[in-house]
């Protein structure tokens, strides 16, 4: 990697930081869609996994009850990862067509649950099939791109969940996703070692990102950037279906 290339990535992952502090939301979608333009699709989400894993693993450290939550989670979760390790074997050579129309795909998707500000309750006796749907769905999306936000946010908001358990569950399905996610890449050859020194200094960066959101989340008008930022996501993931179809 140049020196260039580096600080490049830098720099995104510290916007990608931000936007998750301040909004608590956005941290892959912002990460991998702004590194494919540097960088093809597998190794943007080869050079994230790091970040990723240790800024989720930090934010179940502080939201806390990890037990608890693992054992309410646990379908959602488990069945992610056996549909991330599918995935990632399945795909290994998928083509960078085809991985730009997927994460062009979920990041709309995303933008679009987003927008959706009452979707429909998920009751406690379907709990079950809705955490292993979802979780399959989010699996297939994860071993793919690396993004299997759409899915949780959904079953999430159908279950009502409120705001600290939002977090909470959040940040452990996503820390449990990022395990296969990232033995599969190791598997398949997209994370070497070269690839995981690079990795693991990006989460500097990430992290002082996510530091610097906090502290400007009580000085900004959440609306107003929230919706900035879905404007943003959304002409991001209409030029990535560009790239896909029009290259």
């Amino acid at each position: 990697m140049t020196l260039e290339l580096f600080l490049a990535l830098s720099l995104i992952l510290l916007a990608a930081g931000a936007v998750k502090g301040a909004v608590g939301m956005g941290l892959p979608t912002v990460a991998i869609g702004f590194m494919t333009v540097l960088i093809d699709p597998r190794a943007a989400i080869a050079f994230f996994i790091a970040p990723m894993v240790v800024t989720n693993a930090w934010q179940v450290y502080r939201q806390g009850h990890v037990v608890r939550s693992m054992r309410k989670y646990a379908r959602f979760s488990l069945t992610l990862m056996v549909f991330v390790a599918i995935t990632v074997v399945w795909s290994k050579g998928a083509s960078d067509q085809i991985l730009f129309a997927v994460l062009g795909a979920v990041i709309l998707m995303f933008v679009a649950l987003q927008k959706l500000n009452s979707p429909p309750v998920l009751p406690d006796r379907f709990d079950a099939l809705g955490q292993v749907s979802m979780g399959a769905f989010a699996g297939l999306l994860g071993g793919l791109v690396g993004i299997w936000a759409p899915p949780m946010v959904c079953y999430l908001a159908a279950r009502r969940t409120e705001k600290e358990e939002f977090v909470r569950a959040s940040g452990l399905i996503i820390l449990m996703g990022s395990i296969p996610l990232a033995i599969g890449y190791s598997w398949a050859g997209f994370l070497t070692g070269i690839t995981i020194f690079w990795s693991l200094f990006l989460v500097l960066p990430t992290l002082l990102g996510f530091a610097i959101g906090e502290r400007l989340r009580n000085k900004l008008s959440e609306a107003g950037f929230r919706s900035l930022l879905l404007w943003v996501f959304f002409f991001m993931g209409l030029n990535l279906l560009r790239r896909a179809f029009l290259a």
